[in-house]
């Protein structure tokens, strides 16, 4: 019996085009405070995400540190070699522009409506600071419709390590079998929760990540095919 769902967050309940967006915007600013208009912004939105990225992949599964130090790192490292100087408020740049440009799946907030309409506590579990997760889900409008939000700050780790999993589990009130998790990473998400006993489902829209559908129990192109699979379990024998 299926009593939760968790969900990843970028990527799946919110665009990566919109997060691109949103990062463009923050190159863009950041560039206009240094007044180097001679900079192509897109350019530097590419290093800057080549540099986040890098760094990124050397966190999964490793003990948390702020999310907040890790961009700003990647954006000194691209000011570094093109000669611009990151304001003190980086952070907040990138909070603002965020809560400013995040966009949602176009079905995410009806799966959440019916899943929860089905009685199951519907949660988040992202590789996040605290920060970060409450201002963009307020902004978007879905804050108070999550029972819980469990991210790498809380549990001392990033996924696809086992922490993040348990505790979110402990939150609800829930056992592993009883939990389904949904996101777009087959080896963070998917993974790292098989790992702990959670059903697992990737989102995969365009069916880009298919040599990596084994790792999941479930691949759907639309967030909206999750009511389905949770009835589809619930009422088999």
């Amino acid at each position: 019996m299926i009593r939760a769902v968790f969900f990843d967050f970028v990527g799946t309940l919110i665009t990566k085009a919109g997060e691109n967006i949103t990062h463009q915007n923050i190159v863009r600013e950041v560039l206009k405070r240094a007044g180097r208009d001679d900079l192509d912004p897109l350019r530097i939105w590419e290093e800057y995400e080549e540099e986040s990225s890098k760094l990124f992949r050397g966190l999964a599964g490793k003990p948390y540190v702020k999310i907040r130090e890790v961009d700003t790192e990647a954006m000194l490292r691209v000011a570094k070699r093109h000669g611009f100087e990151v304001p003190e408020d980086f952070w907040e740049i990138s909070l603002e522009m965020h809560a400013r440009c995040g966009e949602l799946f176009p079905d995410a907030v009806e799966a959440i409506k019916t899943l929860k309409s089905l009685g199951l506590h519907v949660g988040i579990i992202t590789d996040s600071d605290n920060d970060y997760i409450e201002a963009h889900l307020k902004a978007l409008g879905i804050y108070d419709a999550l029972e819980s939000i469990t991210t790498s700050e809380d549990a001392g780790f990033y996924k696809p390590h086992p922490k993040p999993f348990q505790l979110a589990l402990e939150r609800a009130g829930v056992k592993p079998w009883e939990a389904m998790y949904v996101g777009d990473n087959p080896a963070k998400d998917c993974v790292g929760a098989k790992n702990v006993g959670m059903i697992s489902v990737l989102l995969d829209p365009d069916a880009s990540k298919q040599p990596l559908w084994s790792n999941c129990d479930f691949v759907v192109s639309r967030l909206f095919d999750l009511p389905d699979i949770v009835r589809g379990l619930n009422e088999s024998p």
